[in-house]
């Protein structure tokens, strides 16, 4: 299936429009916000709202905006929920739009530069991911409104630390209810080996239940959540950034209508450091 790409122009960026949606049609399925017709003005307001009310219901889907500076696009779509939209006059500039803030609305002057130039930093933006790591944290606090009802988080939660609590924060920062899902003892075992948890199931829920963040801690029994997932029904998964969001979602099987965040976790923190530093301790002694 073809990805969603919707475009839209005024009147001055009708041209280059056309020009771009021709070589475009081919990798993605679009829908054309207008302008239409040269003869008719068109205030850039009107399709940057139009695009933008089509992505608040399609948020996988991507954006591309044209008139003469890019500016007055830029302006009006980045006042609409979900839209991140970048003004981008250059290669460079879609490039770390997409890297550093996951920039989903590319806006474009056709004053500025011709379509040959325009279809190379169109290129560039497309096919560049966003970074995720540290950009997650920065991306969220652009609209600091609770985005999702359920956020989930799930993992072992052995020894708790600061790591663990920056991820917690971070999540219950983007969701009205926070939940925690924690391997049970027995799959606990099964993914670290036999001499974990050093706390039992029991113990770790109590400790998380302590955390003002959290709102609910379930315990589950299979080595990955994708059960819990489908019982619980979050809208977004958080997760650290052991792995990328593509490969979290492979790997757990997790439906594409729920997101995920992938939060850099603060380095030098770890449950098997410490558990290595206690080991180091006893041998001393």
């Amino acid at each position: 299936m073809k990805e969603l790409l919707i475009v839209g122009s005024d009147h001055n960026g009708l041209e280059q429009k056309k020009y771009i949606k021709n070589i475009l049609k081919k990798k993605f399925s679009i829908i054309d916000v207008g302008n239409y017709d040269f003869k008719e003005k068109t205030d850039y307001n009107d399709p940057a709202n139009q695009l933008s009310r089509i992505m608040e219901d399609n948020p996988r889907a991507r954006g591309i905006l044209l008139c003469g500076t890019g500016v007055g696009m830029s302006i009006v779509s980045n006042k609409r929920k979900k839209i991140r939209s970048v003004l981008a006059h250059s290669v460079l500039v879609a490039k770390k739009s997409r890297d550093h803030n996951d920039s989903n609305v590319l806006c474009l002057g056709t004053w500025i530069n011709n379509k040959h130039n325009n279809l190379k930093i169109i290129s560039a933006w497309m096919n560049t991911q966003f970074g995720e790591g540290r950009h997650v944290r920065r991306v969220e606090k652009i609209d600091n409104r609770k985005k999702y009802s359920i956020s989930l988080i799930n993992g072992v939660f052995d020894l708790l630390h600061p790591g663990h609590l920056e991820l917690l924060n971070f999540a219950k920062s983007i969701s009205r209810k926070l939940v925690v899902a924690i391997n049970s003892d027995v799959s606990t075992k099964k993914i670290k080996g036999k001499d974990r948890p050093i706390n039992n199931e029991i113990d770790r829920k109590y400790a998380l239940l302590n955390i003002s963040h959290v709102d609910e801690v379930v315990i589950f029994n299979e080595t990955k959540p994708t059960n819990i997932i489908k019982i619980i029904k979050p809208d977004v998964i958080i997760r650290g950034d052991d792995f990328k969001a593509s490969t979290v979602r492979k790997r757990d099987n997790i439906p594409s209508k729920i997101d995920i965040k992938i939060f850099q976790k603060k380095i030098g923190y770890s449950t098997t450091k410490i558990i290595n530093k206690i080991n180091e301790v006893d041998k001393r002694k």
